[in-house]
């Protein structure tokens, strides 16, 4: 399975959304309102939700007054999230690295681990420019990215998850560049693979790609409670950036 297919394809199954059934949304919607609550966002402006999934943190900031987009490329994920939709909350099957037509909005988030699926870093620049390009001017940019430092030294080699009656086998591993996951798996008399692969990017490689693509970093968090950030020990990199 190359590259490419495996986000493409692995995001649009109903075994994707098994796997990860156990997500916290009570803290997910605590991070959420503890974030705008910092930015201090108008509620007259547009925030997209890039890789919006099936619109979790769409309908949340919906539901707090915002005008909101989610797009994510799994087709599956948006007709779900699209059932929520209303006047002030709609989505849109779109890729991330290309700029979203006639929209400009006030903040574009990027949430949970959402970032790096690519093999190049000219790509991840790709997604940064097209960011750039739907944002008003001095608008914000969250990115929710895992702690690659912690994340490597806290791999858990192999893992086995019963959900939904299927076992999930899980290998983790670090090629220097990427953190690999591959889902092994057995369900309606049929195998199943798939391998999960996202960029060790670290803080000064998005603070090399931010000054690439005409963002300037403003503040850095490392956890959904909105604690500082240090590489050694935070379970998450949360990025505010502005546009330059």
């Amino acid at each position: 399975m190359t590259m490419k297919q495996w986000f493409s394809s692995w995001f649009d199954t109903e075994f994707y959304h098994i796997l990860y059934q156990d997500r916290d949304e009570s803290e997910a919607q605590v991070f959420i309102e503890r974030l705008t609550n910092f930015l201090e966002l108008p509620k007259d402006e547009l925030i997209v939700d890039l890789a919006c999934g099936k619109g979790r943190h769409s309908i949340t900031l919906n539901k707090l007054g915002f005008d909101v987009l989610g797009v994510d490329l799994s087709a599956n994920s948006i007709k779900e999230a699209s059932q929520h939709q209303n006047d002030r909350l709609h989505f849109l099957v779109h890729d991330m690295r290309l700029s979203i037509p006639d929209v400009k909005a006030q903040a574009i988030f990027n949430l949970f681990t959402s970032f790096g699926y690519f093999e190049s870093m000219e790509e991840n620049e790709k997604v940064l420019h097209a960011i750039h390009s739907n944002l008003n001017p001095n608008g914000i940019l969250v990115i929710d990215f895992l702690n690659a430092v912690k994340t490597i030294n806290d791999l858990i080699p192999e893992e086995e998850k019963q959900l939904d009656n299927i076992s999930f086998n899980i290998q983790r591993s670090f090629n220097g560049t990427h953190i690999i996951k591959q889902i092994d798996f057995h369900s309606d008399n049929e195998d199943f693979a798939f391998t999960e692969r996202v960029q060790a990017l670290k803080l000064e490689d998005f603070m090399e790609l931010f000054n690439k693509s005409g963002f300037e970093l403003i503040r850095t968090f490392g956890d959904f409670d909105l604690s500082q950030f240090d590489s050694n020990s935070s379970n998450r990199l949360i990025m505010i950036a502005r546009k330059k």
